[in-house]
């Protein structure tokens, strides 16, 4: 089973942290900021850029902290 792996904030380091980690397979992710539709929108892209840069990570973005539940790590990158 993969990793669940949650970025808190979904300015430029947290989307650029979701995109390494599932560029480099480490788990799926759950982008979660406070913006309605922020983490959805980036989210959305980091999936739909998989099969252009080959990997296979499920990237999901929330504004519901019960997405994140049972996640293996959390990256804090929110500054507010």
């Amino acid at each position: 089973m993969r990793k669940k792996i949650t970025v808190i904030g979904s300015g430029h380091v947290g989307a650029t942290t979701a995109c390494r980690i599932a560029e480099k397979e480490l788990g799926d992710v759950v982008l979660l900021d406070i913006i309605e539709g922020i983490p959805q929108g980036i989210g959305l892209d980091l999936y739909q850029s998989a099969p252009v840069e080959g990997f296979d990570s499920q990237v999901k973005g929330t504004n519901n902290y019960a997405d994140t539940k049972n996640s293996d790590l959390a990256v804090i990158t929110a500054g507010l």
